[in-house]
């Protein structure tokens, strides 16, 4: 590999990995930036939805956002608690993510957190998720998560119809084929490259199972650096798609005849030694540990109030349902429970860490993340036993037979996942402010749903009484 402190990353042999350097000091980063012709920084954080927000920053100015923060008017960006007559929201720049942008010569990207009036604001998605992994560092612990984002390819058509980006990609069971791949190379290369040019592992790419749908894996982390990969990733994968005058979306259910885009979560915590979730000698025989079933337990038995937070639109309940797809499964979960190689539970156990399918494209990283961290170390503390494995196809289980299992069912709209939500003391108890602009949010994106009149209401009741 070569040294990334010689070579400008945009400019590496396609698909290099590289380390960007860890910046003691603003000076340092300004040298190396300069030296690559980057010219502005994006001072980059989210809203309350997951979506990145950003001011483009000269580098002769980066002091300012590692200090006071570049500011924004906090009533303008949904989710962060401020009022208009209220004060700014200084994103303030964590100086160790900053990356250049490479679809974009001549950025960089840093990532931030708000601050309001000196301090940090528990309205930020990034600083609830702090204070959950300070439980965990507390303990001495690491959480550790590789986040899988499943995204549809699109395109318009002439008459301006959402179609898969390739005319040819018409498989009834599409998964893995090898022309899908092959036919979206140019993109799915690109992407990969730019990943991987500012130290993104990418280690997988696939054809999933919907037209137009694909997943690209890359090498887990930190929970925080997961999230903040995550977003980087969505970023590159939209503006990418753009340039190729295609759509990249992660909308959970597109189309309502395909599987869905799913941002599975895996799961494990270390002690900077060994990985705590594993066990070769556990009875069950999935090589969890004691301290893995209770993590488990506690994320079944807050699966109601996590399910608002992982699954947070309307959307999203279209692909956690019950029910089949064109090719045969929804690949979602629609049923509270765990099983070894099970993808029809809710969390999957792929030896020696947690597979929680529950996630979608729409969810903002860092407060999933902080629920289950919640709802995890709820498990451990009560010591809660998840039950036995369901090992079977849940999808093709009766009513009765998942009721006599004593298997609950996941909230099958918003509106039920957001009462879950609010019950549950927990859950919202652990994100905070940020959990009532969610709530208040929500509830507002609910009621506008139920008033709109669809082109199916239409369709199914204008001529018919």
């Amino acid at each position: 590999m070569q040294n990334p402190s010689d070579t400008a990353a945009g400019s590496l042999p396609p698909g290099t990995l590289v380390e960007v350097p860890r910046f003691e000091n603003a000076e340092a980063a300004k040298a190396w930036f300069g030296a690559r012709n980057i010219a502005y920084v994006l001072a980059q954080f989210v809203d309350i939805h997951g979506v990145a927000k950003a001011k483009a920053v000269p580098v002769a100015h980066l002091e300012s956002v590692l200090k006071g923060g570049a500011g924004f008017a906090g009533f303008a960006i949904w989710g962060v608690g401020i009022e208009p007559h209220g004060p700014d929201f200084m994103a303030v720049g964590d100086l160790k993510t900053m990356v250049p942008v490479p679809w974009q010569p001549g950025l960089a990207r840093i990532v931030c957190e708000g601050n309001v009036e000196g301090k940090p604001w528990p309205c930020d998605s990034r600083v609830t998720l702090r204070s959950q992994i300070d439980r965990l560092t507390a303990r001495g612990w690491t959480l550790f998560t590789g986040l899988e984002p499943e995204f549809s390819l699109l395109r318009r058509s002439v008459t301006g119809k959402l179609e898969a980006c390739d005319p040819s990609d018409t498989l009834a069971k599409p998964c893995y084929d090898y022309k899908g791949l092959s036919r979206t190379r140019a993109y799915l290369e690109k992407l990969s490259n730019c990943l991987r040019s500012v130290g993104i592992d990418v280690y997988q790419i696939d054809h999933e199972d919907a037209n137009g749908q694909f997943e690209i894996n890359y090498t887990y982390t930190d929970a925080l650096t997961s999230c903040d990969h995550y977003v980087f990733f969505k970023m590159a994968a939209s503006e990418i798609a753009n340039e190729f005058g295609l759509i990249c979306s992660f909308m959970p259910k597109p189309f309502a005849h395909l599987p869905g885009n799913g941002m599975h979560m895996h799961l494990s915590i270390g002690d900077g030694k060994r990985n705590l979730f594993e066990d070769k000698a556990d009875a069950r025989g999935l090589e969890l540990s004691e301290l893995a079933y209770h993590f488990l337990g506690g994320l079944l038995a807050h699966a109601p109030a996590l399910t608002a937070i992982c699954a947070p639109t309307v959307n999203s309940y279209k692909r956690l349902v019950v029910g089949r797809s064109l090719t045969g499964a929804t690949w979602a979960p629609a049923y509270i429970s765990y099983g070894d190689n099970n993808r029809s539970t809710m969390v999957r156990i792929p030896k020696g860490r947690l597979e929680l399918r529950l996630p979608d494209g729409s969810c903002n990283p860092y407060l999933a993340t902080a629920a289950v961290i919640a709802a995890g170390l709820d498990g451990v503390e009560r010591r809660l036993d998840p039950g036995a494995p369901r090992n079977v196809n849940l999808y093709t289980w009766s009513e009765a037979q998942l009721k006599e299992a004593g298997i609950g069912l996941l909230p099958q709209n918003l509106s039920l996942a957001l009462d879950a939500f609010e019950g549950d003391e927990v859950i919202r108890g652990a994100l905070g402010p940020v959990g009532n602009e969610f709530l208040k949010l929500k509830r507002m994106e609910w009621l506008e749903y139920m008033r709109h009149v669809s082109d199916w209401e239409i369709k199914s009741y204008l001529e018919f009484f």
